[in-house]
C-alpha cells in the first residue's frame, strides 16, 4: 500500500464500505421495525377487540366459564395461540383446548394482572422459540379475575426481515465492488499524470534537463505538470549559467598571470640589482603561480567530476603517511602563523584501499581552508582513529566558522559563501566527490565564530603487506 493508486482504492472502499454497512443497519432496522410493528399492531387489534367482546357479553361468567366461552367462539381462521390465564398467571386453558397448568410470568402478563394492557417480544422460557404476546385483563363486574392473551411465533418474521436483509447485503456488496472499480479507474486517471511527472522528475535528475511532463488534465495535477515544466526550463538555463560561469573563471586566471607578467617585466627593467626587490617579486610570482595552480587543477577536476571521466589509482595505502606528510607539509605555514597544529595518529596501520594522489588533495585543500580561515594563534588539529570496518579523520579548527545559512550549502559546486576568503566554490564540492568515489562520508559541522570541522570516513581494508613490522630482536 505504498502507492497513491493502492491508498486511494482502499481508503474509497474502505468510506463506501462503512456507509453501506450504515445503510444495511438502518435498512435492518426500518424492515424490523414494519414487519414486527405491523405484526404487533395486528395482534393488539385482535385481542383488544376480542377482549373488549368478552368482557362486555360474559360479564356473568366467572373465569373458568369465560375460558369455556372464548374457546366457543374463537374464530377457526384464527392462527394466534389464546390462553386464559388466572391473577397467579398459571394457564387455565388454550385455543388447543389444553389446560396445561403452566405458569407464565412474562411482563406482558404481569402488566395485565395489575389490569393494564401487556406487550411482549422475545423467547419463551422453556422452548426459547421468538414470540411476539399481547395480554389484556379480564374482569367480573369490576374486578379483574384473569388475563387473555394472544401469542404468535416471531420466527417467520425473522426468516422474512433476514432474507430481506441477505438480499440488501448482496446489493451492497454488488455496489461496494462496483465502487472499487470506480475508484481504479479514477485512481488511475489521477495517478497517471503523477506517474508522467516522476519519470520526467527520474530523467531530470539523470541530467537531461529537456524532458518534460505532458499535461492530460486542466486541473490540479494539470497546474502541477506545467509547473514543473517551468522547473525543468529554468533547470535548464541554471544549467547553462553553470556552464557560462566555468567559461568565466578563466578570466580569473587573469589576476595571477597579470601579477606574474608584472613583475616579470618589474625585475627585468630592473636588471636584478635591487636583491629586496627581486626577492620581493620572486614571491608574488611563485604564490601567483601556486593560485594559478590551484585554480586550473580544481577546474580541470571538476570537468572531470561533471563528465564522469574522473578515475581512480587505487592502491593499499596506509593513511599514517599521507597524514605524516600533511603535517610536515603544514608544520611552518603553521608555525609562521603562530598556530597550534597537532596531528594525532595511531600506532596501528590506517590501510584502505584508496588513490593516495587523490585523498591527499582533499587532506590538503582541508588544511589550507583550516589555516586560511584560522587566525594567528588558532588551533589546527588532525585526528585520525579507526573502529567497526571504519577510518575516520577529522580536521578541526578554531576559526571563524561557517554562518548557519552557508553551513548546508558548503559542499554544493561553485557555492562561497559569505566569507571574503572563499576561493573558486569548488575545493569542498571535488572533496566530497573524491571521499564518496572512495565510497566515504564527507561531513561539515561549524559553528560560527568558534571553528569548524571536518570529518572524512573510509572503509577500512585488510593489508597484510602494510603491517607493523615486528620490532627488532
Amino acid at each position: 500500500m505504498k502507492g497513491i493508486r493502492s491508498r486511494l482504492v482502499f481508503y474509497f472502499g474502505m468510506i463506501l464500505l462503512l456507509i453501506v454497512l450504515v445503510l444495511e443497519g438502518l435498512f435492518y432496522w426500518a424492515v424490523h421495525t414494519y414487519y414486527f410493528g405491523t405484526a404487533t399492531e395486528a395482534l393488539e387489534t385482535r385481542s383488544t377487540t376480542f377482549t373488549n367482546f368478552i368482557n362486555k357479553y360474559a360479564t356473568g361468567y366467572r373465569l373458568k366459564d369465560k375460558a369455556r366461552y372464548i374457546l366457543e367462539n374463537v374464530s377457526s381462521q384464527e392462527y394466534a395461540k389464546i390462553e386464559v390465564l388466572d391473577l397467579n398467571g398459571k394457564v387455565i386453558l388454550n385455543s388447543y383446548g389444553f389446560q396445561t397448568g403452566e405458569l407464565i410470568q412474562t411482563s406482558d402478563v404481569t402488566d395485565a394482572i395489575r389490569g393494564q394492557k401487556g406487550r411482549f417480544v422475545g423467547r419463551t422460557p422453556h422452548s426459547r422459540e421468538r414470540v411476539i404476546a399481547i395480554s389484556n385483563p379480564l374482569t367480573f363486574g369490576s374486578e379483574y379475575v384473569g388475563v387473555l392473551r394472544y401469542t404468535i411465533s416471531a420466527e417467520p418474521l425473522y426468516q422474512a426481515v433476514n432474507r430481506i436483509a441477505l438480499y440488501g447485503l448482496s446489493v451492497g456488496a454488488g455496489v461496494v465492488l462496483l465502487a472499487f472499480a470506480l475508484s481504479l479507474l479514477i485512481a488511475k486517471r489521477i495517478v497517471d499524470p503523477i506517474e508522467d511527472l516522476t519519470k520526467a522528475a527520474k530523467q531530470m535528475a539523470e541530467g537531461n534537463f529537456t524532458a518534460r511532463a505532458p499535461k492530460r488534465y486542466d486541473d490540479e495535477v494539470g497546474t502541477l505538470a506545467d509547473t514543473f515544466n517551468y522547473m525543468a526550463a529554468e533547470i535548464g538555463k541554471n544549467e547553462k549559467l553553470k556552464n557560462d560561469f566555468i567559461s568565466s573563471v578563466s578570466h580569473e586566471l587573469r589576476t595571477p598571470l597579470t601579477s606574474i607578467k608584472g613583475w616579470g617585466e618589474t625585475l627585468i627593467s630592473g636588471g636584478l640589482e635591487d636583491p629586496e626587490e627581486t626577492m620581493l617579486g620572486l614571491e608574488v610570482i611563485s604564490k601567483e603561480t601556486d593560485r594559478l595552480i590551484g585554480l586550473v587543477e580544481e577546474l580541470l577536476d571538476f570537468s572531470k567530476f561533471q563528465s564522469g571521466e574522473m578515475k581512480l589509482s587505487r592502491e593499499l595505502l596506509d593513511v599514517r603517511e599521507i597524514l605524516d606528510d600533511m603535517r610536515v607539509q603544514f608544520a611552518i605555514r603553521a608555525q609562521e602563523k603562530q598556530m597550534n597544529f597537532q596531528v594525532t595518529l595511531p600506532s596501528s596501520p590506517l590501510t584502505v584501499m584508496g588513490d593516495r594522489n587523490r585523498l591527499k588533495q582533499v587532506f590538503v585543500n582541508l588544511l589550507d581552508n583550516a589555516l586560511k580561515f584560522t587566525p594567528k594563534g588558532g588551533t589546527i588539529s588532525v585526528t585520525a582513529t579507526a573502529s567497526e570496518g571504519r577510518l575516520t579523520v577529522t580536521v578541526a579548527d578554531s576559526g571563524e566558522g561557517i554562518h548557519p545559512n552557508d553551513l548546508p550549502h558548503v559542499t554544493e559546486k561553485f557555492f562561497k559563501g559569505r566569507s571574503k576568503l572563499s576561493g573558486s566554490g569548488l575545493g569542498l564540492a571535488i572533496c566530497k566527490e573524491i571521499v564518496h568515489l572512495h565510497a566515504g562520508r564527507f561531513l561539515v559541522s561549524s559553528k560560527q565564530g568558534q571553528g569548524t570541522s571536518i570529518m572524512v570516513e573510509l572503509p577500512l581494508a585488510l593489508a597484510p603487506t602494510l603491517a607493523v613490522n615486528p620490532p627488532a630482536d
